[in-house]
């Protein structure tokens, strides 16, 4: 079938894209940072050998880790508000849904660091006189986070692109409104190819900033 490319409405529209573009940068940044700092907590909670931490954190990451996002985020904006009465409005919904998956996942990389520490390590902070946390915080923390660090970003850039699940309760973010301009113009392959073409625009120079970074540590190992 042959299709005739127009990009010409797509760039007469591209205020409409650029809007969705800066909530999908707004929606990354929140969620990375929630999820990416919430998890360090639950993977430490997750390490932990008092069950009073240990289980809730394994229960939290097994329950958002095996549940699909869109379905946590559709979850958040419907059924949350009707169980509390608090009201979500979509940017809440997507924040929720995906920061909260982002720590499940980033917990068991965290913790995948700090077992991957050698046990001497635990007890060179004991023989100095540390406590538990303090060996945890001042030698594990830091090797681990630079070995699990590849990872991260890994994660992080799977945030960006999961950003786009939010537009399925209308939260202005790229995909959004490259529906609306494809409803408005009949033009659905444009659109969405344009969309393909601002993430990738975006996206590769960090991901062969990731590779730099993985030959950095290689190195310096």
């Amino acid at each position: 079938m042959h299709h005739s490319w127009d990009f010409a409405t797509i760039i007469e529209n591209w205020p409409v894209l650029w809007v969705g573009l800066k909530g999908t940068v707004t929606i990354f940044l929140v969620t990375v940072i929630l999820g990416l700092s919430g998890g360090l907590v639950v993977g430490i909670a997750r390490h932990a050998r008092h069950p009073l931490f240990s289980w809730p954190a394994r229960a939290f990451v097994e329950v958002f880790r095996n549940t699909p996002v869109l379905v946590q985020i559709i979850w958040f904006y419907y059924a949350f508000p009707i169980l509390t009465g608090i009201d979500v409005d979509p940017f809440l919904a997507a924040v929720l849904g995906i920061s909260l998956n982002t720590m499940a996942f980033s917990a068991e990389i965290y913790r995948a660091g700090i077992q991957s520490i050698e046990p001497e390590q635990w007890e060179a902070g004991k023989a100095l006189g540390m406590t538990h946390a303090q060996t945890m915080r001042r030698i594990i923390l830091p090797v681990a986070i630079r070995r699990v660090l590849p990872a991260l970003t890994n994660r992080g850039i799977e945030v960006f692109k999961m950003s786009t699940l939010a537009s399925v309760v209308a939260y202005v973010e790229t995909l959004n409104q490259a529906k609306l301009i494809a409803d408005l113009n009949f033009n659905p392959i444009e659109s969405y190819t344009a969309v393909a073409l601002i993430f990738f625009v975006v996206l590769y120079p960090v991901v062969q900033g990731t590779y730099v970074l993985e030959r950095m540590l290689r190195k310096s190992d």
